[in-house]
């Protein structure tokens, strides 16, 4: 049996129906966070159910259909992703996740649905990843966003669960924008850096209900990272705390209701293991419920790290006719 390291003490395993008893132990401390989310938690509730869920699975991996994965923290199972749907023909597979309290805030299911994403891309030459959530499940969403995955759109009452019709958000990510792990190519790089910044936008992102998620911005930046606002007189320097903890506040206190900000157009330029992009950008929403639009230019500066490529600088400025009428999460 495979085992994929997570980080120092996190793995990545196959899960198997002979580790029911395991799972059933798993599913039990689970129960409250996962089971409003993903039905079959529900249907765990013994032995046989939990053996008849993985075996499932089992039966789904034996017709190359779907697979589920388990993720150990210090050797106990508090999580795991799965394919749901994997359809060779056409292309198009459904991945999934879940995790109980004691293995979140770790960034575990996210590492562990890139190499699931990257497997199904590179290996398998899908086409199309495609991620299906409860329209209320922020959680799920959240790890959706740090995937640099794009929402399609939301399925209205698309499933009755305990009763009550629940919307569901189709998310995706093609092969064209999921650059391989390791890709040294200037294509691959600026598919990763356009990802980058997705993920960073789409942070503050309150539309429709959605609650934002500053959280991915330390995904995404190196710990020393800096973000500079150079809108007045004097440049203010933040560190990623002092930047995320008030704009986080604005954006769940009603100071700030459906506001979004999005690229415009970019510039990037890539040399060797730096890079930098010149972005243009539009943002909308209201401010104490009055309706604001603005615009604005950003300069952003990457590395390439071990872990990755991540953003070790960001300034910007609002364009000048809307710096006085405008208020935004980045101001």
């Amino acid at each position: 049996m495979f085992t994929l390291p997570l980080d120092d003490y996190a793995q990545l395993r196959p899960l198997e129906p002979w580790q029911a008893q395991e799972f059933l132990a798993h599913i039990d401390r689970a129960r409250d966070s996962v089971d409003p989310w993903i039905p079959w938690a529900t249907f765990s509730s013994d032995l046989d159910s939990a053996t008849a869920t993985l075996q499932r699975y089992a039966d789904r991996l034996a017709q190359d259909g779907g697979r589920i994965y388990g993720i150990w923290l210090d050797d106990t199972l508090v999580g795991g992703v799965m394919f749901t749907r994997f359809e060779r023909d056409s292309g198009v597979c459904e991945i999934g996740c879940w995790v109980e309290r004691a293995g979140q805030g770790r960034g575990l299911v996210t590492r562990a649905c890139r190499v699931l994403i990257d497997w199904a891309f590179q290996q398998r030459g899908m086409s199309r990843v495609e991620w299906w959530v409860a329209a209320g499940n922020a959680r799920s969403i959240d790890v959706a966003r740090r995937l640099g995955m794009t929402r399609d759109g939301v399925l209205r009452q698309r499933y009755p669960y305990r009763g009550v019709r629940h919307d569901s958000e189709v998310w995706s990510v093609l092969s064209g924008e999921w650059p391989p792990l390791g890709e040294a190519s200037e294509a691959g790089v600026q598919a990763e850096l356009d990802r980058l910044m997705r993920v960073f936008f789409s942070a503050f992102d309150n539309t429709g209900g959605r609650g934002p998620d500053l959280g991915v911005i330390r995904d995404v930046f190196i710990p020393q990272g800096r973000i500079i606002a150079n809108v007045g007189d004097e440049p203010v320097i933040y560190d990623l705390d002092a930047f995320i903890e008030p704009r986080e506040k604005m954006l769940t206190d009603g100071t700030l209701t459906e506001f979004s900000e999005w690229e415009v157009a970019e510039r990037t330029e890539i040399f060797g293991s730096i890079a930098h992009r010149f972005s243009t950008y539009r943002k909308s929403g209201f401010r104490h419920g009055e309706w604001f639009e603005g615009s604005g230019c950003k300069t952003t500066q990457f590395l390439q790290t071990p872990s990755g490529w991540k953003i070790s600088s960001l300034a910007w400025d609002d364009a000048p006719a809307t710096a006085a009428a405008t208020a935004t999460a980045t101001e």
